[in-house]
This record gives structure tokens, sequence and C-alpha cells, in this order.
């Protein structure tokens, strides 16, 4: 595998000057800038990483850190910042709320105050969420909660660190989107529509952003062994009066059927590193790589199978909602 060039070292650049450490109100869980890790390899990259209080991001966090990466991991739980930091002091750590832009803004800062100016190499977009529900029964506060996020906020973090980039002539942006984003699962409609729109701002931002020196990876996870899916599940009981209600009783049922070709965050987490360390990277990495078949069987599926297959899944057939209705 092909290392990138090494940057300059974080600690020549000269200083920018202190920033508030304070965010949404919360004091800054970061270290001081005299504790920056020296780097432990040849790459000595600061990678900033949304999301890395659980599931994907957090393994990332770890994993990137034993690399010899300058990895600065944020998230909104203070608490998990904590938590990862005690496991692997290396890391550093600040909170970020991608939907505010004060918090983005005072995260910024700080990170320009923990690398003493040198500010960000590569940035991975992993904030997200997911939300579980018929479309029609989906309120419009939900729907934008879930673009917030999954969408908007990952473009208001990719504006606060582009400028830096362009200014150096180089640097990565990898946004962690989902093969949900070439595929639609029913009650995930929500969910899989911000990553459509993910894989369309990604492809622009790479194309737009390459004459800079600066690339744009997707990374494309299948099912994996994280919370997500707690977190996707857990308001389903509002729709138990919906149309619905007898084909969302069974999803556990469809969840289990989901996660048992599920594989461990750790498997997005080497796709990441490789999106990272690659000097030409590709455009996609799915992960794990068998889902690329997954993908390809589905091209060239006619639709009307797909869907078929889909709604039996997601118990949506006449039949199925009329034998669990009776």
């Amino acid at each position: 595998m092909t290392l990138s060039p090494t940057p300059t070292p974080v600690a020549s650049v000269p200083s920018a000057g202190p920033a508030s450490g304070a965010i949404d109100g919360a004091a800054s869980t970061a270290r001081p800038a005299s504790q920056l890790p020296a780097p432990t390899t040849a790459t000595g990259q600061v990678v900033l990483i949304t999301g890395a209080t659980a599931g994907i991001g957090r393994t990332t966090a770890l994993h990137l850190a034993r690399a010899g990466y300058r990895v600065i991991a944020t998230g909104r739980r203070v608490a998990e910042l904590e938590a990862l930091r005690a496991e692997a002091p290396a890391i550093m750590t600040t909170t970020l709320d991608v939907t505010s832009a004060d918090s983005i803004a005072a995260a910024v800062a700080e990170v320009d105050r923990l690398t003493v100016g040198h500010g960000v190499d590569v940035l991975v977009n992993n904030a997200g969420f997911g939300l579980l529900g018929p479309l029609t029964e989906i309120s419009d506060a939900e729907l934008r909660r879930q673009y917030d996020t999954n969408v908007f906020g990952l473009m208001a973090v990719t504006r606060a660190v582009v400028p830096a980039m362009r200014a150096r002539g180089r640097g990565r942006i990898v946004n962690v989107s989902s093969m949900g984003g070439k595929l639609t699962i029913p009650f995930m409609g929500a969910y899989n529509s911000t990553k459509y729109a993910l894989e369309s701002l990604s492809d622009a931002l790479r194309l737009e952003l390459a004459a800079f020196g600066v690339d744009v990876v997707l990374i494309e996870p299948g099912a994996i062994h994280t919370n997500f899916g707690d977190t996707a599940i857990a308001p389903i009981g509002q729709f138990a009066a919906s149309p619905y209600a007898a084909a969302l009783a069974r999803a556990e049922r469809l969840r289990a059927r989901m996660e048992s070709t599920a594989v461990g965050p750790e498997v997005v987490a080497r796709a990441i590193h490789k999106a990272i360390s690659r000097r030409r990277p590709a455009a996609r990495y799915v992960a794990p790589w068998y889902g690329r078949l997954l993908l390809a069987v589905l091209a060239v599926t006619p639709t009307r199978l797909q869907d078929a297959a889909f709604r039996r899944l997601s118990y949506l057939s006449p039949t199925q909602l009329r034998d669990a209705r009776a």
C-alpha cells in the first residue's frame, strides 16, 4: 500500500494564537497544545473525525491513532469522549455538534489551537443517524432533523475546513455514506435519501476540489454491528396506530435478518484507513468488499423483482399484512 507524502510536521507550523476551548456551553475535553502527541510513524497527519463517540467513528479513531495519525475525535457526548481518551491517551478530543454553527466555529478554533495553527489534513465526516418509519407517517420536523445531521451538518463542517486545505494545496475528505445510498429499503427511506444526497454531494465535491489538491472519498458500509440499529428502531412505537403497524411489529425480525450478515466496525475503519493512506484513492470503498456483489446483482435485476423482494423481506406484501392483522 502506498502512503501519502509526509505532511509538514504539525509542531513546525507557527501558532495561530489561542482559541476558545468552550463549545456549546461545555468545557472542551481537548488536551492543551503543549501535550500534542508526537507522531509514531511517518504519517503524522491530523485527522478530524465527527461522530466519534460510538460505533464506526470511535473504532476508526482508535484504529488511526494506533497507525500513528494525530486523531482529533469529536462528538456531542463529553463523557463518551473522556472514555475514549482514557482508553487511548494519544487521541485528542473536543465536543462538536455538527448541527450548530457556533459549535462548528468553536471546534475549528480549538483544532487550530491544538495543532498550533496547522489545522486539519484529513476530515472524516462520520456523524449521522438513521430514522426508521413509513415516509408518510414521519413528521416534517423529524425529516428535517435527519437532514440537518446527515446532510447539512456534514456540509457545514466541510465548508469550515476546506479553505485551509485549498490554501495548503492538499487535503482529504472522507465521507461515510452507506450502501443505503445505492439502494432503498422500506421504512428507511428518510435515512436512505440522505445517503443518496451525500453520494451526489461527494461526487460534486470530488470534481470541484481536485484542482486544489483535495481528494474526496466515499465509504459505503453495509450492515455493521453498532448501536445504529438500536437508535433507528427505538421510536417505531409511535407508528402503532398507522396502517403499517402490522409490518413494523415485526421490525425486530427484520433487523435480525439484516444483522445476520453484519460485520464489525473495524472493517469500516480499515476501509477509511485505506482511503486516507492511498496516494490515489478510489472514489468509493464498499465495506465489507463483498457488498459490491450485492450492488452488482441489483444493478442488473429488474426493478419489479427488486420491489417484490424488498416488500416480502419487510412484511409489506398484501398477504403478509393481512395475516399479521388476523
